[in-house]
This record gives structure tokens, C-alpha cells and sequence, in this order.
């Protein structure tokens, strides 16, 4: 079976027209265009001694649950810049084909997966991943991609390639992917694919330094009661 991307970008056409005046009529931001990248880099750096050995341990779990510990795929970034994303694996080797047959068989999951492009009761991943998604560890490689600069550390959520054509907004393409961010802190459980845009137009209208510290007071508590997804 080949899996198709429904085209849910005209589900809400208004996404679409209010993110164009905002983009136009936000002019240049300090915080936004220069001292967010440096803080960036000094949170990677400083982070670099407590993430790396937890990713230590987690690399063991995961080859002894019969993976390879870590993975890149390709994603979106800023300007439409495809990059290489550094995560831990926590979903089967034959995920892909997992998936297909899943939704072949389920109509409601593949319902289910065309609006929101994730799944609830996901058969991919496997005991351990479960684990490192609740808890959001998985998400702790990609504190190299905020070194790189291909990632910030607060964001829109990282999209697929394969979502380009699902986005009805503008803002993420203005914007470097995050690691947490508005989406990651809200009812994403409860949110459709394309809502995705109605987050990062209002987190682009209104980012600044005090709008970044609060979504991350907000991540540790996501990390703390284990709701990540």
C-alpha cells in the first residue's frame, strides 16, 4: 500500500489569509533576528554535560530493544530549507510498512492520521520508545541541530517533507523549527495537522524573549507529568 497525503490545507483557508498581514507588517525583531541564535548556542553548549550521558543510557535501552539507537530524517527549517534532523529511534525498523498495512486495515486510524498526521494508538513504536516519547527524551539529540543552526530551541514543531503541501501558513518558513514550542505546550493531542499554522503565526506576532521563557516553564512541566507525544 502507498501512503498519500490528503491535501488538508484547504480545510481552513483562514489560517492562510491571517498569516499574510502579520508576516508583512512584522518588521525586524532584535530578540528575534540576533540574540535568540546566541542564547541557542549557549543553552547547547551548556546543556551539552547532562545531555550526554542520559543519551548515554538511552542508546544501551534502545539497541537492547533491537534498534539502532539513533536516526536523521529530513525535515523542514527556515526559508524551506530541508535539513537532517538527529533523533532517538523509538519506533520499529520497518516502520514505514507498518504503518501502510495499519491504515489499510483501520479506516477510523487512517481517518484518524490524514487530520492530524499522527496517531494515538500508534503500532510503530515500540515499549521503550513509548517510554522516551511521554517522557521527551527522544527529542534530546536534536540539542545538535540547535548547535548546527538548523533548529532553535524554542520553535514551530519540525515538519515532514512529506507536510509541505498539508501547511496552510506562512510563519514556520520564517522561522528555525524548535525543539519545544507553542504546539509541543498546547492540546496537540486534541489539534488537527493544519491548526499546526494558527500556533506559529501567533507565536511569530508575538515572539520575544519573555514569550520564549514562558513555552519552556511550560516544557518542563509537559516533561515532568510525562505527557509528550
Amino acid at each position: 500500500m502507498e501512503i498519500r497525503f490528503k491535501d488538508i490545507s484547504a480545510m481552513d483557508d483562514k489560517l492562510v489569509n491571517t498569516s499574510l498581514p502579520l508576516l508583512s507588517m512584522h518588521g525586524t525583531s532584535l530578540y528575534r533576528d540576533f540574540f535568540k541564535r546566541g542564547l541557542d548556542i549557549l543553552f547547547a553548549i551548556l546543556s551539552a554535560p547532562i545531555a550526554l550521558p542520559i543519551l548515554a543510557v538511552v542508546a544501551l535501552l534502545v539497541r537492547r530493544d533491537g534498534s539502532t539507537p539513533f536516526y536523521r530524517q529530513l525535515r523542514v527549517g527556515k526559508n524551506g530549507k530541508e535539513f537532517s534532523i538527529l533523533k532517538v529511534r523509538t519506533m520499529v525498523p520497518d516502520a514505514d510498512s507498518r504503518l501502510a498495512e495499519y491504515l489499510d486495515e483501520n479506516p477510523l486510524a487512517k481517518r484518524e492520521w490524514e487530520t492530524t498526521q499522527k496517531l494515538k494508538d500508534d503500532p510503530r513504536i515500540t515499549s521503550i520508545g513509548r517510554l522516551l516519547r511521554k517522557s521527551s527524551i527522544d527529542e534530546l539529540p536534536q540539542l545538535w541541530n540547535v548547535f548546527l543552526g538548523d533548529m532553535s530551541l524554542v520553535g514551530p514543531r519540525p515538519m515532514m517533507v512529506d507536510q509541505k503541501e498539508l501547511y496552510p501558513g506562512l510563519a514556520y518558513y520564517e522561522l528555525r523549527p524548535g525543539i519545544t514550542g507553542p504546539w509541543q505546550v498546547s492540546d496537540r493531542n486534541e489539534t488537527t495537522f493544519a491548526e499546526r499554522a494558527k500556533y506559529d503565526t501567533t507565536y511569530y506576532s508575538s515572539l520575544s524573549f519573555k514569550t520564549d521563557l514562558g513555552i519552556l516553564g511550560r516544557t518542563i512541566g509537559v516533561v515532568l507529568r510525562c505527557t509528550g507525544y
